[in-house]
């Protein structure tokens, strides 16, 4: 609870700039935790934004803070286990939400089932297929070539510092988070030369709501880190601020790890 205070408070004082002035993006999966602190940051630099989650009041809160800040904020619900056809739609509607245009996607939603590989049901398998590979495919794939057509655009996908390391009872998710490292490698060749640049941002452990039955856990896992304590999402959403911003002009298909030095060193 103190650490979802103080993140509330951290995002409440952002300061206003204009870096991103004139821009449109949307965050999957920005009703809380890492998303809510992505959509508030870009927000505060300019950008007019879509947030997005399968619950419209909480999606609603977070675009009734930005708007209290002065922001410009949309709320367009998804579900991202959904069918493709579906997904097209959600991308068509917070087009449309935007003016016709999305200059900057923030592929963020996931899920992240855990347990022994024999205990993964069915349904939680294809749940992360489906959220954290195929519904970042289909946005890619609808809103990318549009970005090419207008020569610049700007997507970050959101990976993990587990898709490097072999974690016991977490497989599958550090998988789709594998998999989406080397997604970001393929689109940044593909789509790079058009002017839009795709990049990953790998958190790692990070104290989030999702996570708050954890607090412990996380404090163990990243006593003996360089920093010495779990990532907070604003970090994670200054990563992605700058990658969409002009000061990352020659960054292309790179993987940004924030995540205190945990996978990095082992210093203990």
């Amino acid at each position: 609870m103190q650490q979802n205070q103080a993140l509330q408070e951290l995002l409440e004082a952002l300061p206003a700039d204009e870096r991103l002035r004139g821009r449109t993006a949307l965050i999957t999966g920005s009703s809380s935790g890492i998303g809510e602190a992505i959509a508030k940051v870009l927000a505060a630099s300019g950008a007019e934004v879509v947030v997005s989650g399968r619950n419209s009041d909480r999606a609603g809160a977070v675009a009734d803070a930005i708007r209290a800040k002065g922001g410009t904020a949309h709320v367009v619900t998804a579900t991202l286990d959904a069918e493709p056809s579906e997904i097209r739609e959600f991308a068509a509607r917070a087009e449309a939400a935007l003016g016709g245009s999305i200059d900057i996607l923030v592929n963020n939603a996931g899920v992240y089932p855990g347990g022994s590989t024999a205990d993964v049901t069915d349904e939680e398998m294809q749940a992360l297929w489906a959220t954290n590979i195929r519904a970042p495919h289909v946005l890619v794939a609808t809103l990318a070539p549009r970005m090419a057509e207008r020569g610049h655009g700007s997507i970050v996908n959101i990976g993990s510092w587990m898709a490097r390391v072999g974690v016991p009872y977490m497989a599958l998710y550090p998988a789709t988070k594998a998999a989406i490292e080397q997604l970001t490698r393929a689109w940044a060749a593909e789509y790079g030369p058009s002017g839009v640049h795709v990049n990953t941002v790998a958190p790692g452990a990070t104290a989030t709501p999702g996570n708050g039955a954890f607090v412990d856990v996380l404090a163990a896992m990243t006593k003996d880190t360089p920093a010495g304590a779990p990532v907070r999402p604003i970090d994670i959403a200054y990563a992605v601020r700058w990658l969409v911003s002009d000061e990352a002009a020659f960054v292309h298909g790179a993987t940004f790890d924030i995540d205190g030095g945990i996978d990095a060193t082992r210093m203990r």
